[in-house]
């Protein structure tokens, strides 16, 4: 039996790689290169649904193709829930990941209070349906850079009751309690029901 095909909205290769790790052949999951898509899409919107909804509904109205997306972001208390919805970009549109934990490390400089937390919405079409899945984690933002496995923020956020930054975790240690890992848990819940 062929497994069902469905699309991650995605050109990051490090959020497909770990909802591939996480579903574990229950789904093959397609890349937009794998339907040829090669175009950015806009994330315009103030709200991480809006953002996730609005990548998955230009596939599916293109391709009438099964698919879901996500947004995350980081807020951070101190600074008033930023970076929020621009995470991906807090240093600048063209920015690497090392360039926004600089820019988070430089602004929390002397700061005390380091509580944050990590959000996931994901938007999934499925038979024309959309439905949404949330995932949240909370954490602190740690003084400096520790580990090299993961992406983003990773090596400066220590989920609560942790000692480890996301960064120093093996993948199936971080999928258990990350948000994109209890978003994509709660979709992966919906789809065996389905």
């Amino acid at each position: 039996m062929s497994l069902k095909k469905i699309v991650f909205a995605t050109n990051n290769a490090h959020k497909l790689e770990e909802v591939r790790h996480y579903l574990k052949g229950q789904y093959e999951i397609l890349s937009l290169q794998d339907i040829g898509f090669n175009e950015d899409i806009p994330e315009p919107y103030e709200t991480l649904q809006e953002n996730a909804q609005t990548k998955s509904r230009t596939i599916f109205d293109r391709f009438e193709l099964d698919c879901f997306a996500d947004d995350t972001g980081l807020e951070v208390d101190a600074l008033n829930g930023a970076p929020g919805v621009y995470s991906a970009r807090y240093a600048g549109h063209d920015c690497s990941f090392q360039d926004n934990v600089n820019k988070l490390l430089e602004e929390l400089k002397g700061e005390e209070n380091r509580v944050a937390n990590f959000k996931t919405v994901i938007s999934l079409f499925l038979d024309g349906k959309e439905y949404f899945f949330e995932g949240r984690v909370d954490g602190c933002i740690t003084k400096e850079s520790s580990g090299t496995d993961g992406f983003g923020y990773d090596p400066i956020f220590a989920p609560e009751g942790n000692n480890l930054t996301f960064a120093e975790m093996s993948l199936d240690d971080k999928n258990k309690i990350s948000h994109r890992g209890r978003a994509v848990a709660k979709l992966i819940q919906f789809l065996q029901k389905q």
